[in-house]
């Protein structure tokens, strides 16, 4: 379906992560999720959503002929959503955090995490990805990123060839502040929709999660903005024609500076 939409709902779902049992975490989520049967255009999951944060990823990433694509396949058609969010993956080059956007249809489009959070210590257990990545889909330019690719706005730089940033993370507590400010931050200057999707709880390292999941417009305003600490699934609409019309308005995009990204 190609269909133009000028109204895209999308919805949030922040929620805790069992560590490392992926079949739990995918029983969890669809029920989760059930309810957003022909409710919702884009349904946005947090990172590793199958695991957690997690840098074992020699015995608990997936193959690309893994459980979680199917299984996000399913989902995407049974309610007629694209479905999106972020898995470990063992490629053929090595580990990535692979972000996947699954449409109903079982189409598939992917981002690999560009940015590793060293001290994690995720650049010693995957590879960084070396290419940015806008999708396209029913008339929206979507930029998908990954958690620690919030802090480099070089790499999000609008030069107008995307409407809606997706950022899906897991983002510690203590740092709740910044994520927040961010998420708003690349929403202004960069005059796009900034949805922002973090877990919840808990890890097995001890770091606690207190979501903060957002949905941002292009002039900053909240449009989704939970209580921290809470499990939710919140959908909200984005129109394109509003912000196509504060664009051309206010069209500071077209005052950036050019440059040139090296991988």
């Amino acid at each position: 379906m190609n269909t133009p939409l000028e109204n895209l709902r999308v919805s949030l779902v922040q929620t805790a992560l069992i560590w490392q049992k992926p079949e739990e975490n995918r029983v969890q989520l669809a029920a989760l999720i059930a309810p957003l049967a022909g409710a919702a255009d884009v349904i946005v999951l947090p990172e590793m959503f199958t695991t957690g944060f997690m840098m074992e990823p020699e015995t608990h990433a997936e193959t690309e002929q893994g459980k979680t694509l199917p299984w996000m396949k399913q989902q995407a058609s049974q309610l007629g959503s694209v479905v999106c969010g972020s898995v470990a993956i063992q490629t053929h080059q090595g580990f990535v955090n692979r972000f996947y956007w699954v449409t109903p249809q079982g189409e598939v489009s992917y981002y690999d995490k560009r940015h590793l959070f060293r001290m994690g210590k995720e650049h010693e257990h995957y590879q960084s990805g070396n290419q940015r990545v806008v999708i396209q889909y029913r008339g929206w330019n979507i930029l998908p990123i990954i958690c620690y690719d919030l802090r480099f706005p070089v790499f999000m730089r609008n030069q107008n060839d995307y409407d809606l940033s997706i950022c899906v993370a897991n983002w510690p507590a203590p740092r709740r502040n910044p994520w927040r400010t961010l998420l708003q931050a690349r929403a202004i200057e960069n005059q796009c929709y900034m949805l922002g999707v973090n877990r919840v709880g808990q890890d097995a390292a001890g770091l606690n999660y207190s979501g903060d999941s957002l949905a941002v417009d292009f002039k900053g305003d909240l449009l989704i903005d939970q209580p921290q600490s809470v499990s939710f699934v919140e959908t909200t609409a984005l129109s394109l024609s509003s912000l196509r019309t504060f664009r051309e308005n206010f069209p500071a995009w077209q005052d950036a500076d050019t440059f040139r990204l090296d991988f």
